[in-house]
């Protein structure tokens, strides 16, 4: 079992710090997106849409999607429960996750991917204005962050789950894509501080 992974991408560090709040070792594949190696031949056979991270177990088998592989791990070791144990735990955690993937990460991902020079090669084209227009749609999520934490400890209620992973990631993402917390979210800053001082972060 190994994971095909990218250090400097947000995606396989959610893996990571989940894998490392869970105490699960698995050996990591260096794979250099920068250089086209998720474009070739053998790894789109893994994954035919040519993203990290990847989980290739023991027979063969690939599975990829960041959730997916944690989901895979998490049947297998359901504690500490990172996705909930009831159902209202399990659709909460879910609601929260979304969230924080499609309206936190997405958004500072299309910046970073649409002005950043580094990335001129692999989006093509950089839309800059496309870029623009997420970046009021960032501080907007964080407002809807900053209001739900104002009656809790962490985004899905008083417990650490991944939804907090994919938040605390999309925040640290926003740095390379040059955004900023808003001076008023206190209580986002509060628990970004808190989730950023887990050791899983260095993961």
């Amino acid at each position: 079992m190994k994971i095909l992974d990218e250090k400097r991408a947000p995606n396989p560090r959610r893996v990571r710090v989940y894998l490392a709040e869970k105490a699960i070792t698995v050996p990591y594949e260096p794979v250099d997106i920068m250089t086209g190696a998720a474009k070739t031949e053998a790894f789109t056979a893994l994954n035919p849409v040519q993203r990290v991270p990847v989980l290739i177990l023991d027979d063969g088998t690939a599975i990829s999607e960041t959730m997916a592989i944690c989901r895979y791990f998490e049947a297998l070791h359901p504690e500490p429960s990172l996705f909930g144990r009831t159902p209202l735990e399990i659709a909460r955690i879910e609601m929260w996750n979304r969230r924080a993937e499609f309206n936190f990460l997405w958004p500072v991902a299309h910046v970073f991917r649409h002005l950043h020079p580094a990335m001129a090669e692999l989006e093509k084209p950089q839309i800059a204005a496309w870029a623009e227009a997420n970046k009021p749609r960032v501080a907007e999520i964080i407002g809807v962050f900053d209001n739900a934490l104002a009656g809790t400890r962490y985004l899905a209620g008083d417990a650490f789950t991944v939804a907090d992973i994919t938040a605390m990631i999309a925040t640290d993402f926003m740095k390379p894509a040059r955004l900023s917390i808003p001076d008023e979210a206190a209580n986002f800053k509060r628990w970004y501080d808190e989730v950023r001082a887990r050791p899983s972060c260095n993961a």
